[in-house]
């Protein structure tokens, strides 16, 4: 199972310009918000030298700043910003892509149709340059928070070892235990719900 993970990014007509978010913005520069993958809510703060600001919160949103006065603000023509921009669009990160893996009930077997989403998830990392794996554990309800965040820590390791094995390196691995926190399915204690016991592997 694979999704993308939500990103937003700012693309500056003025690459010399400091771009960070509340950063104070020469005039002539330009800053644009890109939507993030699944659409959620995102946004920044464009402040001119005399402090006035102006908050960009929606897709393709621009902000022109000015000599004096807040930044202008007015949408951009999304296929016109590509076109115009095409080398900066290439160096965007590539984005966040996840995938889940599931385990037989109160153990850390993988089930087998999770062998090939580990294989994709293996794949995708070592075509990145510098590529990043983050692998989480979670469980189902059953049985107390303690034991589910060890259990939940321990599928993560073995999900870490079995990338290992298939020569991915080690310190671009990094590995979480969640428990029984952030429930595929809600469920209420101490009950069985086989998507719950999963490890999302997200490559970076």
């Amino acid at each position: 199972m694979m999704e993308q993970r939500p990103r937003f990014v700012l693309l500056a007509a003025t690459l010399s310009a400091a771009l960070l978010a509340g950063c104070a913005t020469p005039p002539g520069t330009r800053v644009v918000l890109l939507p993030p993958a699944d659409g959620a809510p995102s946004a920044v703060v464009v402040r001119a030298n005399n402090d006035d600001e102006r908050t960009l919160s929606m897709p393709y949103e621009r902000a022109t700043a000015k000599a004096r006065g807040a930044p202008v603000v007015d949408r951009a023509d999304p296929d016109r910003l590509r076109a115009d921009n095409p080398a900066l669009f290439e160096l965007l990160p590539p984005p966040v892509l996840r995938y889940t893996v599931y385990f037989d009930a109160a153990g850390s077997v993988l089930t087998a149709s999770s062998q090939m989403a580990l294989s994709e998830s293996l794949k995708t990392a070592l075509a990145r340059s510098g590529g990043e794996i983050v692998v989480t554990g979670h469980t189902d309800t059953i049985g107390s928070a303690a034991r589910n965040d060890e259990l939940s820590r321990r599928r993560a390791e073995q999900v870490r070892q079995l990338l290992l094995a298939r020569g991915f390196p080690a310190h671009r691995i990094e590995v979480v235990g969640r428990g029984e926190r952030d429930l595929a399915i809600p469920t209420s204690d101490e009950v069985e719900e086989p998507r719950n016991r999963r490890v999302t592997i997200e490559v970076r």
